[in-house]
């Protein structure tokens, strides 16, 4: 099936019918005649003032062909996708870990290139596809309950189009002890497609989980990544999201979590872009019961042209809650950096402690940022602070590293890895801070770890 995503979308109950499964038409029906409402966002919007998404609009892009169930597809027997995405193209991705993996390619499940294996009990994994014919009772109690479509454009085609992406199950008081790691890879066929991958999370009360999500490419496809991750966490639990971004150059990517929070749970979201023409990364997280708190961090890299844009609202419903923002950016060349974060506090959320901080750095006389930190406080015993800083590197800091016999060169890309390490420092997982680490020490200092 290939439809073409025209500007002016309108309805199309017919391609929805042909995705499935009955009990989910009309959600997808629902979502159309939203999207129909709303339209594409444009900058007259003031959530998109910054960022430009008419290359999407009106880039004529069609939905990806949908898990080979569904079409028949045929796989080689040799542990590789039919597409030519082998193994040795999801090492740049893996950290070189042996964690349950759930692999993706061009916004199909590739179950050849994944490993789920013996999960413990208590945690089940399980692509959505497979969910949507088998798990019907859990999924619709669940989706679309957290990540809702009657406000953003692209969360409403992403719930009218989703056909592939992962459903993680946690059961109450359970600790999974490794990392669960959804790769998506794009490769050259990929081009010229939109996919719409739909994570759902579901950690039950006092449950612990780490879930990371790596978006990569094999070559330079130009393509739409439409995702949507929705968290559920009930009380005392506590869900780690780390998102690595490094797709293709001439990609799109647009990438929204939703989180909905109970009382004493924690969530805690790791964000970094260095990839895509142009990213938008939507963070949503509400606080609704006391005493919860989550933790947003996040690391953009850009150069080139590249256009990255972060996004976050955290949402203080119930008292006694904390929230913790820090996003660092580094610009070269024509790169273009967007901030706009807000914390809102509502008049029941007494006692509210919320930070937040964004900054960045300028290489380039063209670099730009936008940044726009916001506080909007409806309760009178609160204590919140927030604020973002531009500038250039810290010439004191050069020349005495100058001084010392450290050339210039060396000198500005050892002081930019000294910034971006600060923030990556947040992370708790030492695999995925190690190799974060080597990312940025290779790219600014030309040290391969």
């Amino acid at each position: 099936m290939s439809t073409t995503l025209a500007p002016d979308l309108a309805p199309q109950a017919d391609v929805a019918r042909q995705l499935g499964p009955d009990w989910l038409l009309p959600v997808r029906e629902a979502a159309l005649a939203e999207f129909s409402r709303i339209g594409w966002p444009t900058t007259r919007n003031e959530d998109w003032h910054y960022t430009n998404p008419s290359a999407i609009a009106e880039g004529k892009f069609v939905l990806a062909a949908p898990d080979e169930r569904a079409t028949g597809e045929r796989r080689t027997p040799t542990g590789t996708a039919a597409h030519g995405v082998t193994v040795a193209h999801l090492a740049p991705y893996t950290f070189g870990q042996d964690w349950p993996l759930m692999v993706f390619v061009n916004g199909r499940f590739a179950p050849m290139l994944s490993r789920l294996g013996a999960l413990q009990a208590g945690v089940r994994v399980t692509p959505l596809a497979e969910a949507m014919r088998e798990d019907r009772d859990f999924l619709e109690a669940r989706l679309g309950t957290v990540a809702r479509f009657d406000e953003h454009a692209f969360t409403a085609l992403n719930t009218a189009f989703m056909t592939e992406g992962a459903v993680i199950h946690v059961a109450k008081n359970v600790e999974v002890a490794e990392p669960l790691h959804l790769v998506f890879i794009a490769d050259e066929q990929a081009e010229g497609t939109i996919s719409h991958p739909r994570v759902i999370i579901a950690a039950e009360p006092n449950a612990k989980v780490t879930v990371i999500e790596s978006w990569g490419a094999v070559g330079t496809p130009r393509h739409v990544s439409n995702v949507v991750t929705e968290v559920d966490v009930a009380s005392g639990a506590t869900v780690t999201h780390l998102k690595m971004q490094r797709e293709s150059a001439a990609a799109f990517h647009v990438g929204t979590v939703q989180v909905n929070q109970a009382k004493d749970s924690h969530f805690v979201q790791f964000t970094f872009q260095s990839g895509a023409q142009l990213m938008r990364s939507n963070i949503y997280t509400h606080l609704n019961g006391p005493g919860c708190g989550s933790t947003l961090n996040g690391l953009v890299l850009a150069d080139g042209t590249q256009h990255l844009d972060t996004q976050t609202r955290i949402e203080h419903v119930a008292p006694r809650c904390y929230s913790r923002e820090l996003y660092k950016g580094v610009l070269d060349g024509e790169g273009h950096g967007v901030f706009n974060g807000k914390v809102y506090v509502h008049p029941e959320a007494q006692q509210t402690d919320g930070k937040q901080e964004n900054h960045t750095i300028l290489l380039s006389d063209r670099a730009q940022i936008d940044t726009k930190p916001q506080l909007e406080i409806f309760a009178d015993d609160v204590k919140c602070t927030h604020g973002a800083t531009v500038g250039r590197l810290d010439q004191a800091a050069e020349f005495y590293m100058k001084s010392r016999g450290i050339s210039a060169e060396h000198a500005r890309r050892l002081l930019v890895y000294a910034f971006a390490a600060d923030v990556l420092e947040t992370i708790e997982n030492e695999v995925v801070r190690t190799g974060l680490e080597a990312l940025v020490l290779e790219r600014f200092a030309g040290v391969v770890v």
